[in-house]
């Protein structure tokens, strides 16, 4: 059995952020990920964040992930295990770790879950042909790997994550054909959507894919447009090339360690799914149990990093650790997280936070 003060479960955005800012106090830390590097979905994001300078505004999340792995593991608080997969959580504490095919105990006064989320699919005819990516597989594999998807890419999904992938692509030299949205309006950022828009990607408004077509492999799609009730339209199917078709549709949290050590959940649409229930120190209904990012329901990576730090701090600060600056420092990471989720762009993730709380 190996013991630490803080165990944290997940290193992207925001287990990094967690992990520093608890050592930063003075806290041991056992950071856990499952991939062998850290960075969690940063390493895929080429564009440049905006904001304050606070988050991070100006950087590419691929340098933000490269400058916070490099700061933790040059941290003699924190003890990282890469290619360490969380494979269940005991009702002493004990989380049970597989890494390199041996299994590891490990018993943690405080954890801290940031396992992040998962990609939604799409039920429609054919759509489990070779293809039919997701937009985070899609990102791999262009900006990891430097390999195309395809050459033609119909893309499902206008939200930020759809519209920055989709002109991800373009950079690639990908042709996208169009970019489909079944609601009413874009959820993207107009500062995103701008660029696909002046690059000549059309983007329908309350459409669908209908099915997809190929025997082998995609080779089209037809597309349908909906009314107020979501419904087809008869009449206005449209038949659309292309060789991928990319879905983004959302992201679910990854929450199984949650339920395994029987935190209160709840459904809340806006937040992305199945959320653990949470007080105003990112605490759960289980004592000493803390959760930061997209597991505690889908936001931007500026957002999974300022609650990261949120935890790291209380989880820290509950174990006695402290500093001069340290309710300045919450009350600073608290007004930078009212910042992000303020206006109209923040309104359902208001909505979705005020049904999460404890």
């Amino acid at each position: 059995m190996k013991y630490t003060e803080i165990a944290i479960v997940g290193g992207g955005p925001a287990g990094l952020a967690a992990a520093l800012n608890a050592a930063k106090l003075g806290a041991k830390v056992v950071l856990i990920d499952r991939n062998d590097y850290l960075g969690g979905q940063l390493i895929k994001q080429t564009h440049r964040f905006f904001g304050s300078k606070q988050q991070r505004a100006s950087e590419r999340g691929i340098d933000i992930a490269r400058e916070l792995a490099d700061e933790v593991m040059a941290n003699p608080q924190i003890r990282v295990l890469t290619e360490a997969t969380a494979l269940g959580f005991y009702e002493d504490g004990v989380l049970a770790l597989e890494q390199h095919n041996k299994i590891i105990t490990l018993q943690g006064e405080r954890l801290i879950i940031a396992t992040g989320g998962a990609e939604k699919s799409l039920l429609f005819p054919n759509n489990d042909l070779p293809g039919v990516y997701g937009a985070g597989a899609v990102q791999t594999l262009v900006n990891v790997f430097g390999v195309k998807p395809g050459q033609r890419v119909l893309m499902v999904g206008a939200g930020n994550i759809g519209v920055i992938v989709s002109y991800q692509l373009l950079q690639a030299g990908v042709e996208v054909a169009a970019i489909i949205e079944a609601g009413p309006r874009i959820g993207a950022y107009w500062v995103h959507a701008a660029k696909v828009v002046r690059a000549g990607v059309p983007i329908y408004t309350r459409h669908t894919i209908q099915r997809a077509h190929g025997e082998r492999e995609v080779t089209g799609a037809t597309l349908v447009q909906l009314d107020d009730r979501w419904q087809p339209i008869p009449g206005t199917e449209k038949e659309m090339e292309a060789d991928v078709i990319c879905l983004s549709v959302g992201l679910s949290p990854l929450t199984e360690l949650l339920w395994q050590a029987g935190c209160k959940m709840a459904f809340v649409p806006e937040l992305g799914g199945n959320v653990p229930l949470r007080n105003e120190y990112l605490e759960t209904s289980k004592s000493g149990i803390y959760v930061a990012g997209d597991v505690s329901g889908i936001e931007e990576a500026s957002a999974a990093m300022m609650e990261g730090a949120l935890a790291g701090l209380n989880a820290a600060a509950s174990l006695g650790y402290s500093s001069d600056g340290l309710e300045l420092e919450r009350q600073n990471v608290l007004d930078q997280l009212a910042g992000l989720r303020s206006g109209p762009v923040g309104e359902k993730i208001r909505q979705g936070l005020a049904q999460a709380m404890l």
